[in-house]
């Protein structure tokens, strides 16, 4: 019967802790996506005259979207991204108000 010595169990632990962070820091990169899909909807609401036909959400939506690059800037990607996110379904609901 083999036994595991305490070395070796200090480096497995050590390297699945390397792996467990790495997965995270995946999960909490920079919004790079959803930042310019949100920029891209701002503006297609612009497009669409939501300033005219939906002037709540697309001020919701560009409020958001600053918060977002504020974020960003910060360096509290999470909330960047989160901002984000709100920022393109509030344009989209201002575009889409402003359709025929």
């Amino acid at each position: 019967m083999m036994s595991c010595s305490p070395l070796s169990h200090l480096c497995r632990i050590f390297f699945a802790g390397l792996l467990f962070a790495g997965l995270l820091s995946a999960c909490a990169g920079v919004p790079v996506q959803e930042m310019s899909d949100a920029r891209q909807a701002v503006e297609a609401a612009h497009q669409a005259d939501a300033r005219i036909y939906a002037p709540e959400e697309l001020q919701a939506a560009e409020n958001l979207l600053q918060r977002a690059e504020e974020a960003l800037t910060e360096g509290y990607y999470r909330q960047a991204r989160e901002d984000a996110e709100a920022a393109r379904e509030q344009a989209v609901s201002a575009q889409s108000k402003s359709s025929p």
